[in-house]
Order: structure tokens, then sequence, then C-alpha cells
């Protein structure tokens, strides 16, 4: 049987450290989240901007092979 006259103790440490390094890691995460969604973006308007580029591109070629000119 357990002995209901015995003491027990309730211990707080303080964990500013790890909280510390907790917010330092979410941080961390945020802004490389942020860095690819920018990436992304950029990614995404290049493309905008090449793909009719090289569309025009082609058929100004095409339609001065096929001119007599």
């Amino acid at each position: 049987m357990l002995n209901d006259n015995r003491q027990q103790y309730v211990i707080q440490t303080d964990s500013t450290k790890e909280d510390g390094l907790g917010k330092v890691f979410a941080f961390i995460f945020v802004v490389t989240i942020f860095l690819a969604f920018v990436q992304e973006m950029v990614e995404s308007v290049t493309a905008w901007y090449r793909d009719p580029m090289v569309w025009l591109s082609e058929t100004a070629t095409y339609l001065a092979g096929v001119s007599p000119f």
C-alpha cells in the first residue's frame, strides 16, 4: 500500500532559454515561409512576362519566314 503521509513536491522550473529558442525557431520558420512565397511570386511574374515574349518572338519569326519579302 502507498503511504498517505508522504510529502509531495511541485517543482517549477524557469525555462526562459527554451522559450527563447522556440521563439527563434518560430521566427526562422515564418521568415523561411515568407521568402518561399516571395520566390514563388517572382517566378510567376517572370513566367507571365517571359512566356508571351517567347510566343511573340516565335510568331514574328514564323511570319518573317512565310513573308515573301
